[in-house]
């Protein structure tokens, strides 16, 4: 086929990088704008000053959290990490790579019959990254499942 992509060296990481970047600058953003605010209001004891870090750092974190999805294909396997999950697959796992028109991430048909959300790879903001990223990914899942290198 003339319009598959060429295979990234291995390994390689997919991630949404811009999405990564917006979340990751909105959290540490938000914990410094309410913990600035919990010291500048005079009347707030402190039991709410720590209340108001303690919350702008929840926030923080829960983006970072956000943030954490990523698929890494090395020689042995694909390792796919999402919110809170994470799971190593074999080449031989994967039967299909798939990033339909309107799906908010790709998702790996897997030999057993079912489907994993593979969350670092999304249109989101970054839609022609995240067409080129599962393209490469099914390059190689189809190039490590057939036996080519």
């Amino acid at each position: 086929m003339s319009d598959s992509p060429a295979l990234p060296a291995l390994p390689v990481t997919f991630r949404p990088t811009r999405t990564r970047a917006v979340m990751l600058t909105a959290g540490v953003t938000i914990f410094v704008v309410i913990t600035v605010i919990a010291f500048l209001l005079p009347t707030l004891s402190p039991g709410e000053r720590a209340s108001f870090v303690f919350t702008g750092a929840l926030l923080c974190g829960v983006l970072v959290l956000l943030s954490r999805p990523k698929v890494v294909a090395d020689e042995s396997g694909v390792t796919v990490v999402n919110i809170a999950t994470s799971r190593r697959l074999a080449w031989a796992e994967i039967v299909q790579v798939n990033l339909r028109p309107g799906d908010p991430w790709v998702f790996l048909n897997l030999s057993d019959g079912t489907s994993l959300p593979a969350l670092g790879i999304q249109p989101g903001i970054g839609k022609q990254q995240a067409i080129g990223d599962a393209r490469a990914l099914r390059a190689l899942a189809d190039a490590r499942t057939t036996g080519e290198s």
